[in-house]
Order: structure tokens, then sequence, then C-alpha cells
């Protein structure tokens, strides 16, 4: 899979770090209790198909980057930079 930093152009995959999806989780309050914590920490979904993730170019630039793609196809449709990217 090649993915289009924004900064440095098409580069293999292996050059970024996935960090998960492009979405905002609530962290819960201090002590919000064992149960709201362990599922903050550990459930996530796990969708397939169409989906926005965030990855860092850590072998390249540096930059924090959105990532749209197909979990399925592995199919890109777009990246921006996190900085940019709309909701």
């Amino acid at each position: 899979m090649r993915i289009d930093c924004p900064l440095c152009g098409a580069r293999d995959r292996r050059e970024f770090y996935y960090k998960g999806a492009a979405v905002s989780l609530d962290r819960p309050a201090p002590d919000a209790g064992e149960a709201a914590w362990d599922a903050y920490v550990h459930l996530r979904d796990n969708p397939a198909g169409r989906t926005r993730d965030l990855w860092q170019h850590e072998a390249g630039c540096g930059a924090w980057i959105v990532v749209e793609r197909d979990t399925a196809t592995h199919e890109i449709f777009g990246t921006s930079l996190a900085s940019e990217a709309k909701a």
C-alpha cells in the first residue's frame, strides 16, 4: 500500500505510523469507574469498509495526516494534513 503524504508525495506505508481512527474520543473523568476506563482503553470499532485514519509520516517529514481508505480493499481515496482536515 502506498500513501500520499501531502508534503512528500507517494510513499510506502512502512514509512508511516498508524494511530487509529481520526475521530475524537471522549476521555472519561478520572473517577468514572473501571467499566468506563476499560471501554475507553480497549474497546474500539473495527470497521470493514471506508474509514478516516490518522497516520504519522514517521520515517519522512513527521507530518500527521488523515487517510481516507477502504480497509477491505486497501484503496486510498485521499489524504490531507491533520491540521487542515475537516471533521
